[in-house]
């Protein structure tokens, strides 16, 4: 999957564990899991990796190299919303890509995570 992240063209490919070591790699295999149609939050995912924040989870969501697929396109806000981006440049193209997969939005610009949230891991 194209995440349609700019590649960086002095970056060269890399092996995801040598990006940004286990803690992103641990990232990128949980939102792996969520599936099509449903949305996890940032701090939801950051609850299942020790020592991790929900601000490290936007950072990994950011960075993710385009040579690996991950739908970062599932990863949004405690509030249901998609995060505004500092050149707003991805925003539009996350609502399209839960669009496609049957999220909606309401006039708040919000998703009903009741509806559409991923419940996550069972850890029993």
């Amino acid at each position: 999957m194209n995440t349609g992240l700019p590649a960086s063209s002095n970056r060269e490919k890399r092996p995801l564990e040598k990006i940004q070591g286990n803690r992103y790699r641990l990232i990128y295999n949980l939102v792996n899991l969520i599936p099509a149609g449903r949305v996890a939050t940032y701090g939801q995912i950051a609850g299942y990796i020790e020592r991790c924040t929900p601000r490290m989870v936007g950072f990994a969501m950011a960075a993710v190299p385009q040579e690996i697929d991950v739908p970062w396109h599932r990863v949004i806000n405690s509030k249901g919303m998609i995060s505004i981006r500092a050149n707003g440049e991805y925003d539009m193209m996350q609502r399209v890509l839960l669009e496609a997969e049957g999220v909606n939005f309401d006039e708040k610009e919000r998703v009903d995570l009741a509806e559409v949230g991923w419940e996550g891991l069972c850890l029993d």
